[in-house]
Parts: structure tokens; C-alpha cells; sequence
């Protein structure tokens, strides 16, 4: 018998509960994975509270973690006992012990440490998708990335301004506002004190940017859009601070025929090549010097309660683990 974090049913954080479970032999496509960090990350808080619904109850959460694999399927050849693996994206992270499809997951490079990967997979692949393929940032580029102090916010400032970009990030303190700098802004607001907006057209001597980069949502999405030059592309790729409420897409057009997109990483890595293809470009950024993995804070498994609490609060820097 083995532990994980359930639910029972949506709610608050008081939901998780730390449970005896049993963990069946895999099927033939799939493998045993004994876990030894599990990522922690806002779309965790979105299953919890129903916003996005799981399958069923009870429910495993966490979508991303690292661990040994303990048996294969007999149908397996891609991995095997032994093999330190990583993965992002598949529902039940929040267990000892995990039932796995082999599919979804990657080799780790001998270098890099199951901790680091825990916390970088979903976030990092996130980061190379937004980057590379939901908009091809480029030196000629100026980008805003909201919560630039964040996981995702981290990752998108050192990477991108490893491409040349010019960077502004928004953060809400100063000890955040130099942890941005610290990773690539080149400008840093604090949206707390001035008004981002009128920041960022200062900055750009009021052309605007590129491409917004908003994983925050409610609050911060109108101010966004104002932000972009005509034809520039609004990405939201998250909603910690609440739902974006209904709008009328003619605000698109009248603030200068601007798009907008809602992308989410598991449509990007829906087939195995491009998760394969995903991961690699990440490894290869870590191991480059690109990205450095900041994680800011961990949990022992067992306290999850306290890890979405903290998320909830936005007191968290960087990537957050949980240690079963």
C-alpha cells in the first residue's frame, strides 16, 4: 500500500486529503513510476476547486513529476526499469507510487537532477511552446510577461531575452522586481505602485508590444490588450487571479486588429514526437545555460494543503515541489 494526496469533492485546500492507496501492476502500454518530486503548479488549484473537472471522484491531482521507473508493461520498449523518467501533463501526480502510460514520458539526461525536472517540465515545455510556436519570438521583438516572477514568468524572461528580445516583465514587490532582473527583464514594472499600461507605452514610445504573455487572467487581461501594437498577439495562457469574464471581440478590432489566443501545453504535446521534440529544446536550454531552474519552495507531499495555499496568496517564487 502506498499514500497519495484525493479529493473527495471540489473545494478549498481542506479538500486534500492524504490517503492509503494501492497501486495495481501497469497494462502493457504503461509503467510503474515511484516518484520522487512531484511538481506543484496553478492548474492543481483549477482541478481542486471544479473549475476544470476531473474525470471523477476521488481524484488524484498534479499533472507533473519525476521518478525511478519500478516495472514496464509487456507491450513497453520506450523505457525500463531503473530509467529515471519525467512528466507533465498527466492527471495523478499527487502519489508515492503512479500507474503511467510510457508514452507520455521522457528519459532524463544524466545530468540533470529528478528534482530540478519535476520542477521544470510542464512549466519549461509551457515556456518553449509560447516562445517557439504559439508566436516565434524574435530580436526584433519587445514582449510583456506578466507575473515575470512567477514559474512560467521566470523561464519566459531568461529565454526570451536569450533570443534577443527586449523584455518587460510585471511583478509585485521589490524583492520579486530583482529576481526578474536577476533572469533576463530588461524593464520591470511593479503593478502595484504605477500603472502598467501607461508603463509599457512609455517604454515602447507608445507603439506597444508584440506579444503579452498573461498567465494571470481576470485582472490583468484588459490592461494587456492595451498594451499590444496593432496586430500584435495577446496570449493567455493561464488565470491565477479569477475567469476572464465574456467580452466583445470588437475590442480586437478597435484597439488595432489584435488577436488573441487560449493555448494550452497538452494540445502541444498531444503527440509523442512533439513531446520528445518539446523536451529536448528544454534540456538542451537548461544544459546551455539558457534557463536556470529556480525552485522557490517545498512541501513534503503529505502537506499539499499548504502548497495551494501559498499558490493562492501568490507568495511563491519560482517552482514549487512537493517530497513524498
Amino acid at each position: 500500500m502506498y499514500h497519495a494526496v484525493r479529493i473527495h469533492e471540489v473545494g478549498g485546500p481542506e479538500v486534500l486529503r492524504w490517503e492509503t492507496v494501492s497501486v495495481p501492476d501497469p497494462g502493457p502500454t504503461e509503467v510503474r513510476l515511484r516518484q520522487t518530486a512531484v511538481g506543484v503548479n496553478y492548474i492543481d488549484t483549477y482541478h481542486r476547486s471544479g473549475l476544470y473537472p476531473v474525470p471523477s471522484f476521488p481524484a488524484v491531482l498534479g499533472v507533473e513529476g519525476a521518478g525511478v521507473v519500478e516495472c514496464v508493461g509487456s507491450d513497453v520498449t520506450t523505457v525500463k526499469p531503473g530509467d529515471r523518467v519525467a512528466y507533465a501533463g498527466v492527471l495523478g501526480g499527487y502519489a508515492e507510487v503512479r500507474i503511467l502510460p510510457a508514452d507520455r514520458l521522457v528519459t532524463l539526461p544524466p545530468w540533470l537532477e529528478d528534482s530540478q525536472a519535476a520542477a521544470v517540465m510542464l512549466q519549461g515545455m509551457t515556456a518553449e511552446f509560447l516562445l517557439h510556436r504559439t508566436y516565434r519570438v524574435t530580436a526584433a521583438d519587445t514582449i510583456l510577461v506578466q507575473a515575470a516572477a512567477g514559474g512560467v514568468g521566470l523561464l519566459l524572461c531568461q529565454w526570451a531575452s536569450r533570443l534577443g528580445a527586449t523584455v518587460i516583465g510585471t511583478v509585485s514587490t521589490a524583492a520579486k522586481a530583482e529576481l526578474a532582473y536577476a533572469h533576463g527583464c530588461h524593464h520591470v514594472i511593479r503593478y502595484t505602485e504605477e500603472d502598467f499600461v501607461e508603463r509599457v507605452r512609455s517604454l515602447t514610445t507608445g507603439a506597444g508590444v508584440s506579444v503579452v504573455y498573461d498567465g494571470v487572467g481576470q485582472t490583468t487581461f484588459q490592461g494587456s490588450l492595451a498594451c499590444l501594437r496593432p496586430r500584435g498577439l495577446m496570449v493567455s495562457f493561464g488565470q491565477a487571479s479569477g475567469s476572464i469574464p465574456p467580452f466583445d471581440i470588437a475590442t480586437l478590432s478597435a484597439k488595432g486588429s489584435l488577436y488573441l489566443t487560449r493555448p494550452s501545453l497538452f494540445t502541444y504535446i498531444a503527440k509523442r514526437e512533439d513531446l520528445v521534440a518539446s523536451a529536448a529544446l528544454l534540456f538542451d536550454a537548461i544544459q546551455d545555460g539558457t534557463l536556470a531552474i529556480q525552485v522557490g519552495q517545498h512541501f513534503p507531499l503529505a502537506d499539499a494543503a499548504s502548497a495551494h495555499r501559498a499558490l493562492a496568496a501568490r507568495s511563491t517564487v519560482g517552482a514549487t515541489l512537493l517530497v513524498p
